[in-house]
């Protein structure tokens, strides 16, 4: 099969792109750089023999003269919910690259014939419910109170289904990714090119950039080790805010499986991929786990609340596991530790990938 992956030198792209390269598929793929530690990933691309173009998914005309392929994966985006609204970037730069750039795309499969999967976030989940839900505190972490798992459509202690809300608000970063699943299955239909939409949970592993907005979990581990500062922000300063964790090579059994899927009807396009309960955890347990590995650290409580903060996500899979009988294999513990000995391996990671 052939592959364009966009975003193909960022943490996802990359990580995805060799493990397809590994399994027999020919990959290509574009990046703008504008990522900061981006640039590191293109030489070992390149000498695996994966074709890497310097493109700007914005600018239909560079996007148009990418070579031709079977399945466009789409890795590219501003994947902070902070974005548009953190002084970084503007709205403007946050629409062009999450939306309008799915549009080029989505026209680049058109012309080519292409399929079209959209690795697509948590996120699109409405803020107000979730902000809202009652949660108990349990082993240094917050859970879900049996009274919201009962008030809530679409929530359990397995985390949230495709069916809970996604109405506004859901930060411009939420919006800009729903309004690309819905014009992605529209062009998909209309223009007769299989699409799919993954939704995935907080995405981590070895390599991941160190930002706390976007790579909370190699931040927090890469911070420890070098005894940088760390707070706990919003919900009284203690760290009990919750995650799930997905390494991204496990995605990759399912995308062979949507490469050669029959025709399937539009609900069975769209699904959560991530670890489940059974990955999640707290910042105050990551914070047990970077001790137990690295030594102890202080942590200021600071329960200044952050925009758009929740006490508890987790993606329910179970759509994923019925229609594409998928399941995450990688368990949190081997995500961190392959992140820790990442970090001791590249001191200057934090500097590189998150530069002041």
């Amino acid at each position: 099969m052939r592959i364009l992956i966009s975003g193909i030198c960022g943490f996802a792209g990359s990580t995805l792109a060799r493990a397809l390269h590994a399994a027999g598929h020919t990959v290509c793929g574009f990046d703008n750089f504008i990522r900061p530690g981006s640039q590191t990933n293109r030489e070992p691309l390149e000498k695996l023999g994966i074709k890497v173009i310097t493109a700007d998914l914005r600018f239909a005309p560079q996007i148009d003269a990418l070579p031709a392929a079977e399945f466009v994966l789409d890795a590219a985006a501003n994947p902070s919910v902070l974005a548009g609204i953190d002084g970084q970037t503007s709205s403007r730069e946050l629409v062009d690259h999450n939306l309008s750039g799915t549009v080029n795309l989505l026209e680049y499969c058109k012309v080519h014939r292409a399929g079209f999967i959209l690795l697509s976030t948590s996120r699109v989940y409405s803020i107000g419910p979730l902000a809202r839900l009652e949660v108990v505190v349990g082993n240094n972490a917050f859970r879900l109170s049996p009274l919201a798992a009962r008030l809530s459509p679409g929530l359990s202690p397995a985390g949230l289904d495709e069916t809970f809300a996604t109405a506004a608000p859901i930060s411009l970063y939420g919006a800009t990714k729903f309004a690309s699943e819905a014009l992605a299955l529209e062009y998909g239909e209309t223009f007769g090119f299989p699409v799919f939409i993954n939704r995935c949970g907080v995405l981590a592993g070895a390599g991941q950039f160190g930002r706390a907005d976007q790579g909370i979990f190699s931040f927090w581990i890469n911070s420890w080790l070098r005894k940088r500062p760390l707070k706990y922000l919003g919900f009284g300063g203690l760290g009990h805010q919750v995650r799930d964790c997905l390494h991204p090579r496990d995605l990759v059994p399912v995308l062979e499986k949507q490469f050669a899927a029959p025709k399937l009807p539009v609900g069975d396009r769209l699904a959560n991929f991530s670890g489940g309960a059974a990955s999640a955890m707290s910042l105050r347990q990551l914070s047990d786990w970077c001790a137990a590995r690295f030594g102890p650290h202080p942590v200021v409580q600071d329960g200044t609340p952050r925009p758009f903060d929740i006490p508890w996500i987790v993606l329910d899979p179970a759509k994923a596991r019925r229609v594409w009988d998928w399941s995450p294999v990688t368990p949190t513990a081997a995500i961190l530790e392959e992140i820790a000995t990442h970090a001791e391996q590249h001191p200057g990671w934090l500097e590189l990938s998150s530069p002041s």
